[in-house]
């Protein structure tokens, strides 16, 4: 179960904060220091959410307060990801303190949110919001920059990369397995691309990756996808508002973390979806 405290009086407005399990772990000293700032400026209420459902109930009952999350990108991903299911994506901007790996904050870099503790706390108090696009599939998945589906190799159930370390990412893996057989997987390879109704590739060409971006990460006010499909020639370039990926099973990497594997996949693009805190120019 997740724990509550109630921290601090005053400030800004009221704030929720969402703690991975993985920073308090990894750098439970920048996590002090973010709560202590934070705790100093705004009425707090702290929270420590273990599972997608505890986080679900957390973000539900949590009345004014703004979320802000402490940890690395899959933990806001998780965060965006519960908000767009309980429809409440671009109701409020999000706050966020990047804690964790190089590697696990490179969207986090990408979106400006300082890397720093003090300056990210300082941020979610008194920043300014900005409006950004966000990726949204169909499955009910979201990704703040970019999936990513390779060809050539297996993606079983269960199967994670080096840098899972979050309980949370576990837990999403679990949650997108499906009953696929390994050799039906294992033809991942072979997928039909269509980006607004137009082919880029189709079932019988061997796809090396395809890979969908949000251009810089954010919002280029278009609403559209950029999408590269590499396979036996020059590579396909479009941009569209959305692009469909339809296969025998294929896994595919959201903001560098896996899912699936799945047998088709559309992802759409929100413009102007939700909303960050960042330092104020």
């Amino acid at each position: 179960m997740s724990s509550l405290s109630t921290p601090g009086t005053g400030g800004p407005g009221p704030l929720l904060l969402l703690l991975d399990p993985a920073a308090r772990q990894s750098d439970g000293e920048s996590v002090r220091i973010a709560k202590d700032v934070l705790c100093g400026g705004a009425d707090v209420k702290v929270a420590y959410p273990e599972s997608p459902s505890e986080l679900d109930r957390v973000l539900s009952h949590r009345g004014r307060r703004r979320p802000v999350v402490i940890g690395s990108d899959l933990a806001l991903q998780r965060v965006l990801q519960a908000l767009h299911r309980q429809r409440e994506l671009g109701a409020e901007p999000v706050g966020m303190v990047p804690v964790g790996r190089a590697e696990e904050l490179a969207a986090a870099r990408a979106l400006g949110v300082p890397g720093e503790p003090v300056r990210a706390a300082r941020a979610v108090l008194s920043g300014a919001p900005r409006r950004l696009d966000l990726l949204v599939d169909d499955g009910g998945g979201v990704a703040l920059g970019g999936v990513r589906i390779t060809g050539g190799g297996t993606h079983r159930p269960g199967g994670r990369s080096s840098g899972w370390r979050s309980l949370w990412a576990k837990l999403a893996a679990a949650e997108q397995a499906t009953a696929l057989t390994p050799d039906v997987v294992e033809h991942s390879s072979r997928v039909r691309v269509e980006a607004d109704g137009r082919l880029l590739a189709d079932i019988h060409w061997p796809v090396r990756l395809v890979h969908v971006t949000l251009p810089s990460g954010a919002s280029d006010g278009t609403g559209e996808l950029e999408i590269v499909v590499r396979a036996s020639g020059a590579p396909v370039r479009a941009r569209a508002a959305s692009v469909s990926v339809v296969g025998r099973g294929f896994g595919y990497e959201a903001d560098g973390h896996r899912n699936g594997p799945v047998r088709a996949r559309t992802w759409t693009v929100r413009p102007d979806a939700w909303g960050l805190l960042l330092p104020a120019a």
